[in-house]
């Protein structure tokens, strides 16, 4: 390979001191490659105690790719790093394929990130991804918070970091190095497969092109982050959560001559509020708060019920589409992670009357009755046959943890100051540290 410190500035932000560990994505593509021999060269200089573990995703679709891990695993011995195959087992789906093959790599690489005892997995995304990511997005009319494209770091779950050292450099840089040093890759045959959006915008993308949306995804991320900021400050001044699943806001937010974090920050707190993945629609989001600018007013979005009164602005979950009793996701009505004995005969759902009239005598006396109601009759109990037994996490052998849900399963870094906001709101669990500091390694 060519001097490590050729791709020293790719790593130097990490936060490697204290870790013991760190799980390598490797798929045997030359992106993946550059990522192993250049990460291992780098931490055997600066970090030698450090233990690399590289992982191969085996998707079970094609038939070499069990010699493609093979031949990782032969790369990896070379390099002294050690080596696991994790298959994708289990049926596949007819549709959606691609995000669903996504999805269970993120989840296996997660699962080696815990069993090797380390919260940071290194994936080699490249400048030419994010180039690939924000055409498709653009020619999906995803604007905004979208154009930031790939962040350098995303949380997954809560709890393992899929940093991106590589989002700065360009993929022919790195297979220049590869053939310098007489290293192989394997080039996936689904790489050049139009029938994938992802291929498609390869071939149509100049070089200039490429270099011209780098910079503007890196311009984006700047902006949805100091935006994130400025929402985050609002969301810690202005809201607070006097009784479970119900957000109160101080209406002095309409009042803001800058508008802008403010809608956003009630984009992300209906999104909170109604379990989304997604933060609502801009457009709708901006008509719902001019509308509740107005005085006196009740509107749903998101599955939240909006409601300004002369008490107050208040946000809590529609009584619609509420998942039904025993539903078994693993974050239930996307707003709470639950745990319970499920083979002792009981189910989550919705809780009686009975356990409503038992909150509501501890609400705040200056919370209406009526809203109180509205919130805790949307909160997760435990039932067992027609029996309520109380709410999730108050039972013996359940637990109940409120989750941010636009970010409970992947938490990019450029969001980190709002969802710590709402964390802090509603109880949830902190946000980690990054595995980065100083400036972005996209400026790197």
């Amino acid at each position: 390979m060519p001097p490590i410190s050729e791709f020293d500035h790719c790593f130097d932000r990490l936060a490697l001191a204290g870790r013991d560990c760190v799980v390598l994505g490797v798929s045997g593509g030359s992106d993946s490659m550059a990522l192993m021999q250049l990460f291992s060269g780098y931490a055997r200089q600066s970090f030698p105690a450090l233990r690399l573990v590289a992982v191969t995703v085996d998707h079970g679709l094609r038939k070499e790719a069990a010699a493609e891990a093979l031949f990782v695993a032969e790369a990896a011995a070379g390099l002294g790093i050690e080596h696991r195959t994790l298959v994708w087992g289990g049926p596949k789906p007819a549709t959606g394929l691609m995000e669903a093959a996504r999805d269970a790599r993120h989840r296996l690489l997660a699962q080696a990130a815990r069993e090797a005892g380390t919260d940071l997995v290194l994936i080699a995304h490249t400048r030419d991804d994010q180039a690939e990511t924000i055409a498709m997005r653009a020619e999906r009319g995803e604007g905004g918070r979208g154009g930031a494209g790939i962040a350098e770091a995303t949380l997954h779950e809560g709890a393992t970091w899929f940093a991106r050292p590589l989002l700065g450099v360009r993929r022919v840089v790195l297979r220049a190095a590869l053939e310098r040093a007489g290293t192989d890759w394997i080039d996936d045959p689904s790489n050049e497969d139009v029938r994938y959006e992802r291929v498609r915008m390869r071939a149509a993308l100049s070089e200039a092109g490429i270099e011209t949306t780098g910079r503007a995804a890196g311009d984006a991320a700047n902006r949805r982050t100091a935006l994130g900021e400025e929402a985050a400050a609002l969301i810690a001044a202005r809201a607070t959560m006097p009784v479970w699943g119900l957000i109160r806001l101080d209406p002095a937010i309409f009042a803001l001559s800058e508008k802008s974090a403010a809608i956003y920050a009630l984009r992300i707190l209906f999104a909170t509020a109604g379990g989304q993945t997604y933060l609502p629609d801009e457009q709708r989001a901006v008509a719902a708060f001019a509308s509740l600018a107005g005085g006196p007013a009740r509107l749903t979005l998101a599955g939240v019920v909006a409601e300004r009164n002369r008490d107050g602005f208040f946000l809590y979950r529609e009584n619609r589409n509420l998942p039904a009793r025993g539903d078994a996701s693993p974050i239930w009505d996307g707003r709470y992670r639950i745990t319970h004995a499920d083979s002792a005969g009981t189910a989550i759902g919705e809780p009686d009357e009975d356990t409503v009239g038992m909150l509501l005598q501890n609400a705040p006396s200056d919370v209406p009755a009526r809203l109180a109601r509205a919130a805790f009759a949307r909160l997760p109990a435990v039932w067992r046959s027609e029996e309520c037994l109380g709410l999730a996490g108050t039972v013996e052998g359940t637990t109940c943890e409120p989750v941010v849900a636009p970010w409970a399963r992947y938490l990019p870094s450029f969001d980190i100051a709002p969802a710590r906001a709402v964390s802090a709101l509603i109880g949830a669990r902190p946000v980690p540290e990054a595995p980065f500091s100083g400036r972005s390694m996209r400026e790197a």
